[in-house]
Formats: C-alpha cells, structure tokens, sequence
C-alpha cells in the first residue's frame, strides 16, 4: 500500500478540526494496515500515553459535518459510535505501540504530510491578509476619492477668506459668488465703497435686498448709488 500511496492522498485525509489538523482513527488504521478496533484498542489500553493533544472523539455535530464533506466516509453516517482524531503527535505514538514496519514507515510520510500542509495553511493567512489589506486600502482610497469628487460636484463655497495685495482677482471672484449665490439678503460692511463695489452688487438676484453700512457717503458715492438704484 505504501507504494501506492501517493503524497496528495494523504493530504486529501488531513481534516483539520477543533482548530487541529488530525487524521480520522479509520483512514489511519488504513494507513497502517490494520484494523479501526485494534487501533482504538491500543489507544485504550494506553491511554496516559494520549492527552488531549494528541487526539479526541469527535461529537455528533462534528461527526455530520465531516461526513457531509467527505463521500469516502459516507459510511460513518449511520454508525452510533463516534470516531477518534488524531494530531501527528498522536499518530507518531500510535506508530510506536503497534511496532510495525509499515505503522513506522507510514507515519513518517503522513508527518511529513502535516508539516507541508501546516505551512500552505499558514502561507494561505498569510496571503489572505495581505489581501485583505490591499482590499481595504483601495475601499479607504475610493471613500476619499467619492469625497472629493462631491465636494467638486456640490462646488463648496468657503464662507470666509483672507486675501492680500496682489490676490485682488481672487478676492473679486470670491465676494461675486458669494454675491450671486445670495437668496434674500445682502449686508455689506466697508469704509471703501466705491463704483467696482456697487458693480458686483449689482449681480445679486433681483428680488435680494442690499443694505451698505459704510463711514461716511461722498457726492461721487451719491451719485454712483443713484446711478447703481
């Protein structure tokens, strides 16, 4: 049997269960050419040799979902007994208390087995994590994106500046759109009021009421205000 058995069977018999990778008590009597009964019966017979480490019956709810996913152990669905589990440490003792060639030989492919399957799984998480965090980088870079894009879309207008001496077509820009986008009234506070200043105004809605509150009114402000009413 050892001839044939090739390296992909026995990582196909590999469960892992209870957050262990463990063989069932009847594939690794199979591999060990004897019987489930006197398997077990050595384990038995040996118990202090077989903590919980090394192996443990399977429950009910365990027992359903290892048959569901494995055809081979169909037959395990209609048995009123639970079978066993072992770890590759219990496996390597079950090795040494049959005291078989084949039982030697066959558990140091099948640890070899554990060993090389313990690292794809970890390999696996590994890669999976990474991953998921490329995943979640790309979901935090498109929230930012989406944001700036509304942001460009609703076309968000600073309710305050500051401007200096040569940002003057800044600030003109600035003061016209607030200006345009008023919707019932506009109050202007300036000591500086002058023509370009009512010329700005005069883009406000029509139904938008302005009040200016400024030092003191000159006959050239006068007759710009007229000129502007």
């Amino acid at each position: 049997m050892e001839q044939k058995l090739i390296k992909s069977e026995i990582e196909a018999r590999i469960f892992t269960i209870r957050g262990m990778q463990v063989i069932i008590d009847k594939d690794l009597a199979e591999f060990f050419q004897t019987s489930t009964k006197r398997l077990n019966e050595q384990v038995k017979r040996n118990a202090l040799r077989f903590p919980d480490s090394f192996y443990f019956q399977l429950d009910q709810k365990e027992k359903q979902e290892l048959v569901a996913i494995c055809d081979r152990l169909k037959s395990l669905k209609h048995s009123t007994s639970y079978p066993f589990a072992f770890t590759e440490h219990g496996i390597a003792m079950v090795a040494t208390l049959l005291r078989t060639e084949v039982a030697t030989k066959m558990s140091i492919h099948i640890i070899n087995s554990f060993i090389l399957f313990r690292n794809n799984v970890n390999f696996g998480q590994l890669l999976y994590q990474k991953i998921n965090s490329i995943e979640n980088r790309v979901v935090e870079e498109a929230k930012r994106i989406d944001l700036i894009f509304s942001k460009l879309e609703t076309q968000l207008q600073p309710k305050s500046g500051i401007f200096f001496d040569n940002e003057i077509f800044d600030a003109y820009v600035f003061s016209s759109e607030l200006i345009s986008k008023a919707k019932k009234s506009i109050i202007l506070i300036d000591n500086y009021i002058d023509e370009t200043t009512l010329l700005q105004l005069s883009k406000r809605n029509k139904k938008v009421h302005c009040v200016i509150y400024t030092e003191r009114i000159t006959a050239q402000l006068k007759l710009d205000l007229e000129k502007h009413n």
